[in-house]
């Protein structure tokens, strides 16, 4: 079954074509990545599908629900999550407390009770607690619930933000770069909890990521972009192999794992 589905999806910044008719289908518990050169306009077709932008031409689907004149709340309360290039948690506030704040959408406490602290609020609070325990242990933070965000190593406030965002209990998430900056190990240690999203959760995984020894290594299926438009698709051998996506990343070694080329940039 597709998860998402976008159709001929174009978006346009004055001149400049961010998306270009671009079409994609994600099947169900797959890690499905999308790269690219610098500016290939990655990050504006994730921001088209969460409601950030709205689509010049096109159609999004998820489930069979069409997405393009949501707003981004509504979005994430269907089911779809994400994590950013550039890390945005609750920096004065703990580990624990920036999950719960993932949860608020789908408690469903009254003002009544909060109000009046009756036994329903404190069962749901008590029920959020756990489960945001239990979402910090799985992607390996069990022991750092209290630590302040901006206290936490770089590699872990990466694992706290896919936290937060399985808070929001997602069909499918949206990964944007996120082993960006990290050391090897971390990068080894992010690889194998994206697979663990997939392989225990069920989670769909959209992935955008720069580093290829990953995307080579994880991805059941690729699709990459080139200023604005989907270039090629298919599985990691086959993209590794087609003409264009070579010509596309000449001489930058991307393949092999180093940081693609840049060309000229998309928002």
């Amino acid at each position: 079954m597709d998860v998402l589905v976008a159709r001929n999806v174009t978006k346009a910044f004055g001149g400049l074509i961010a998306v270009n008719s671009v079409n994609l289908a994600v099947r169900e518990r797959t890690i499905h990545s999308v790269i690219g050169p610098n500016g290939a306009g990655k990050t504006s077709f994730f921001n088209c599908i969460t409601g950030f932008y709205t689509p010049d031409q096109g159609e999004i689907l998820f489930l069979g629900q069409p997405l393009q004149r949501l707003r981004p709340d509504q979005i994430a309360r269907m089911g779809i999550a994400r994590t950013y290039q550039n890390i945005r948690l609750f920096a004065s506030m703990t580990a624990l407390q920036n999950v719960l704040v993932g949860m608020h959408g789908h408690l469903h406490t009254r003002l009544f009770d909060v109000l009046l602290r009756t036994p329903r609020f404190w069962r749901e609070e008590r029920e959020a607690e756990e489960e945001a325990r239990r979402l910090l242990a799985f992607v390996g933070l069990r022991g750092r619930e209290n630590t302040i965000a901006r206290n936490m190593p770089y590699g872990d406030q990466r694992r706290l933000e896919i936290a937060r965002a399985l808070a929001l209990k997602p069909k499918l998430l949206l990964l944007d770069e996120p082993t960006a900056g990290m050391n090897p190990r971390e990068t080894d240690e992010m690889r194998a909890l994206t697979e663990r999203l997939r392989d225990e959760l069920g989670i769909t995984i959209l992935l955008i990521e720069h580093d290829m020894k990953v995307v080579m290594g994880i991805s059941d299926r690729v699709t990459v972009l080139d200023y604005g438009e989907k270039i090629a698709e298919g599985a990691p051998d086959e993209v590794r192999r087609n003409p264009r996506v070579i010509e596309a990343y000449l001489g930058s070694g991307s393949l092999d794992g180093t940081a693609p080329q840049t060309s000229p940039a998309a928002p």
